[in-house]
């Protein structure tokens, strides 16, 4: 026993020692950014309050009072929330939400959206394992690939607009695991009832619980819309940089796994399982230049106009590159060309061109016609010659497609479609889809749509290249056909039902490869039958209140695309204002659970999951608590999670013996301020 403890001793001080080693000059670099990015919002916050002792030009401009002397205004004169747009990248418009609810406990995480269906893996800012998948697809070009480490990555539909009235700033804090923290900040003005930019940028440093295991990222948005007064030439733009950093270790050692599961006292210190390896690290780095912008040709004056016509662009440019290095090669991975120094790096540029004709007229609704050119260069830069064979280094090419859009709305039903197909260059592709909804009152909503589609798989499985042998590979594989069906029915807060069927042709899936043992790339020749119910509600009982959420999942090809049976989300949270209605409190549990199912492998290598069918994983509780507050436009979190007893680094066990003595408390603030 004496020995044991010198050696726990010994390993802590060891793996301490190889954490604190762990700042490298990125991640040192990273803080440094989220630093400099939140002193510099904050002096521009003081400057805009000091400058506000006269009425802004906006003010004057929109005929808002100021904010700040708001004792001398009158209600009717001071700018009301609704007034503060957010205008998504297909123009669907919501306002600033400041309220406290279930919903917003649940996005108060490291993606910032509602995490139910995928299950995060120790460390925040690593990737997710995904329970469900939502095959509805509108894409005609296959995607980069690496999934595995974009489910932080930035999209165009991610990125949204605004408008408001007076500037308008959100702060968001949350602690990390071990060392670090998770900051978002945000900043939007308009400089005229015309002009709008906006700044953000959202940075996480955690080192994590296990050994070699430390994530950085950086997410920085900068936008702008403008319109003519007359509205008739409007434009949206953004430039998004983006790098997800993660020191790699590929999970516990197998002989680990043991100590764990059996929750034995000297390995409750999570740094002290050995893990694979401590020499590799991936990093995605991308930046993406967007442009959107209209001229109206035929414009509405008002409501009784019948026609409107305008002439469309958009502009996307994106580069992007993912990045596995290693000091020295591993068995882990099989046999390398070299001993040292490894370095993979798969690069991306794309350069998109969309010109689009919209017609509006008040019988016939709305209708589109566009073309558009999509220009590719995926690959690496050098060539492969694997056992005589040479692996090309580059796919590149132009793409050019043709599409349209339709939608009208006629006495409580709301109809649109979209199609598009790709006319000539070297990937086929097409698609189509048509939603039918019908709003009876503001209680009932239903909606079906019908979804095909036909797209080449993404760039990764179609050509790698790798320092170790067994991860070079070029595929010829065929498109990948979707057909979905779903519905959706909602009626107040008592229910919302989702269905959806769908079926997969030639899916394209990664697995162990017999003869290597090695992971690439297959492709499923027959069909997969996917179905999935979604059920949601919310039971409420004075003060108290129970949230569900119920997912039942059927698929008919195991050992291709698996997932459990049954996913659950349940919480039992009290709300009340408290001292006279100056603070307002909701405080709860919630309980996660997955029936056993054979979960997906992750390999760092390709930052892709792979199926695997040899255990299962699943079938325990996960209980988090959870207190929140708000005061005023501040919003403020307190959660005891619990995480460890899911998962170990990269490999997943029920611990049965073990469920329920791995929790971390963590706290965050949600700030909104209205100069």
């Amino acid at each position: 026993m004496i020995q044991m403890g010198i050696t726990k001793t010994a390993l802590s001080k060891s793996a301490l020692r190889m954490r604190m080693t762990s700042n490298t000059k990125e991640t040192r670099k990273n803080i440094f950014s989220v630093k400099v990015t939140i002193l510099c919002l904050v002096l521009f916050q003081c400057h805009l309050v000091l400058a506000q002792k006269k009425p802004s030009r906006i003010s004057r401009e929109l005929g808002v009072a100021e904010v700040k002397d708001s004792t001398k205004q009158s209600p009717k004169d001071l700018a009301k929330i609704t007034d503060y747009l957010i205008i998504s990248h297909d123009n669907d418009t919501t306002y600033v939400d400041t309220t406290l609810s279930i919903k917003k406990e649940y996005k108060f995480n490291y993606l910032r959206k509602d995490d139910f269906g995928v299950m995060p893996f120790s460390n925040m800012g690593q990737t997710y394992n995904s329970l469900t998948y939502n095959f509805q697809n509108t894409k005609l070009m296959p995607s980069f690939g690496a999934l595995g480490k974009h489910f932080n990555y930035m999209e165009v539909e991610d990125i949204y607009y605004y408008r408001v009235p007076t500037p308008l700033t959100e702060l968001f804090f949350k602690t990390a695991f071990e060392q670090g923290q998770l900051a978002d900040s945000f900043f939007s003005i308009n400089t005229s009832p015309q002009l709008n930019f906006s700044i953000a940028y959202k940075g996480l440093r955690s080192l994590g619980k296990y050994q070699h295991i430390l994530a950085s990222t950086g997410n920085f948005r900068f936008t702008t819309n403008y319109q003519t007064k007359n509205r008739r030439y409007i434009a949206k733009a953004h430039i998004v940089t983006q790098d997800i950093y993660n020191q790699e270790n590929a999970g516990i050692r197998d002989d680990n796994v043991e100590y764990f599961e059996t929750g034995e006292e000297d390995h409750l210190d999570r740094s002290i399982f050995e893990v694979n390896f401590e020499n590799a690290e991936t990093m995605l780095k991308g930046k993406r230049f967007y442009l959107d912008h209209a001229y109206s040709i035929v414009q509405k004056n008002d409501s009784l106009d019948k026609n409107h016509l305008s002439l469309g662009h958009i502009l996307s440019f994106e580069d992007k590159y993912n990045e596995y290095s290693q000091t020295a090669s591993s068995d882990y991975f099989g046999d390398a060309f070299v001993s040292s120094g490894l370095k993979d790096r798969n690069t991306l540029e794309s350069l998109y061109n969309q010109l689009h004709l919209n017609y509006s007229n008040n019988i016939i609704g709305d209708l589109q016609f566009n073309i558009s050119n999509s220009n590719y260069n995926y690959g690496y830069n050098k060539l492969v010659v694997l056992n005589g064979e040479t692996i090309t280094n580059r796919l590149k090419g132009d793409v050019f497609s043709a599409g349209g859009k339709y939608h009208k709305q006629y006495k409580g039903f709301d109809l649109s479609g979209e199609l598009g197909v790709n006319i000539a260059g070297e990937f086929d592709g097409n698609y189509i889809k048509g939603t039918t909804a019908f709003k009876l009152n503001d209680d009932v909503f239903a909606s079906a749509t019908i979804n095909h589609s036909s797209k080449a798989p993404n760039f990764n499985t179609l050509l790698n290249q790798s320092d170790y042998i067994n991860y070079n590979w070029q595929n010829n594989f065929s498109n990948i056909q979707t057909q979905q069906l779903a519905f959706q029915i909602k009626y107040k807060q008592l229910a919302n039902v989702s269905v959806d069927y769908a079926t997969i042709t030639d899916f394209v899936y990664f697995a162990q490869d017999d003869a290597t043992l090695q992971v690439r790339p297959f492709q499923y020749g027959g069909t997969i039958n996917y179905l999935r119910v979604k059920f949601e509600n919310e039971l409420r009982l004075g003060k108290f209140a129970l949230n569900n959420t119920i997912l039942y999942q059927n698929e008919n090809a195991e050992g291709v695309m698996n997932v459990p049976d049954f996913t659950t989300r349940n919480t039992l949270y009290f709300s009340s204002h408290m001292f006279n209605k100056a603070l307002y409190m909701q405080t709860g549990v919630t309980l996660k659970y997955f029936t056993s199912y054979y979960m997906n492998a992750y390999n760092p290598l390709i930052s892709e999951f792979y199926v695997q069918n040899t255990r299962e994983y699943g079938d325990f509780p996960m209980l988090d608590f959870f207190i929140n507050l708000k005061i005023r436009q501040t919003r403020i979190y307190a959660k005891a999670e619990h995480f460890n007893s899911a998962f170990t680094g990269y490999n997943y066990y029920s611990a049965p013996n073990n469920p329920y003595r791995d929790f971390t408390v963590r706290f965050g603030v949600v700030w909104n301020f209205f100069l």
